[in-house]
């Protein structure tokens, strides 16, 4: 967003004037989305400013869950699919509506439209405090977005590349039917796109509101257990899911903790967020007629 550094995110707006104020509240609107994207984009594809620590604990996880993954196969596979086909209907009805719950859009169609309306409310002819806030508020959602939105999309591709056949698919238990490159849903199995989801968001949420980190674990284990309750999927599905949301958000913290960007570059944990009082007020300006009429 439109914001130079306040304490929150280093963001240089130098480069955008107010220029020549555009005659409609909707030219106006369409002005500062076309600006705060602009200046979005160039502000995340900066080169990196600072240097940061290695990742040695998470290379570790990720090897684990890699491992974990593959023994899965062999070990687990065959048996959680014999127990999946032979749980109670009402059990798997339940789990076929949480399931839904793991989709992207829950998180990335609000992320998106919060990121649409501030972009559309900044303006250079806020306050630098107001300009500030939002630009904190931009930068912790636009994180959440990419966070769901890269991995997810990364698993689409590659689950379709690799071809793993799932469980319903032959009416037995073969954790190693594989169709590589054929491109076709029933085939698509490995990685799991709503676990990916899961997972990712959990990550994401608790790294900048900690918070949060109980409830969306135990969410985002509900629904890496309902892939395998449904059917859809098979354990080591979900648990190589884990692995490309934890792979992905850490890379994504990694690059915006180096344009200083939300996280510390220190130990990447989260920067401090603005009050809930000063985000109100922030807001407040954000909406008013005089600015939208600047």
């Amino acid at each position: 967003m439109n914001a130079p550094n306040a304490g929150f995110d280093r963001v240089d707006t130098r480069s955008i004037g107010p220029g020549k104020s555009p005659r409609s509240p909707v030219q106006r609107i369409a002005r500062n989305i076309s600006q705060n994207v602009a200046l979005c984009s160039r502000v995340l594809i900066r080169p990196k400013s600072i240097a940061l620590p290695q990742s040695s604990p998470i290379i570790v996880l990720a090897l684990a869950l890699a491992a974990v993954a593959l023994v899965s196969m062999p070990l687990l596979d065959a048996s959680a699919l014999d127990w999946a086909r032979n749980e109670p209907h009402w059990f798997r009805g339940a789990f076929e509506k949480i399931t839904q719950f793991g989709l992207s859009g829950w998180f990335l169609f609000p992320c998106g439209f919060v990121l649409l309306f501030l972009a559309a409310v900044t303006s250079p002819y806020l306050t630098t405090s107001a300009q500030a806030v939002l630009a904190a508020l931009g930068a912790r959602f636009g994180f959440v977005f990419l966070a769901v939105g890269l991995p997810g999309l990364f698993v689409s591709i590659v689950k379709r590349l690799i071809g793993r056949a799932r469980p319903f698919v032959g009416g037995h238990e073969d954790p190693f039917a594989y169709m590589p490159f054929s491109w076709r849903p029933a085939f698509a199995s490995m990685p799991s796109g709503h676990a990916t989801t899961a997972v990712a968001a959990a990550i994401a949420i608790g790294a900048i509101w900690p918070r949060t980190r109980a409830f969306m674990w135990v969410y985002a284990v509900l629904i890496m257990f309902s892939r395998v309750a449904v059917l859809a999927h098979h354990p080591s599905d979900v648990i190589a899911s884990a692995l490309v949301a934890l792979v992905g958000t850490h890379l994504l913290r990694r690059w915006f903790a180096a344009r200083r960007l939300v996280f510390r570059a220190s130990d990447l944990r989260s920067k401090p967020a603005p009050s809930v009082a000063r985000i109100k007020a922030a807001l407040r300006q954000a909406i008013s007629s005089r600015n939208l009429a600047a």
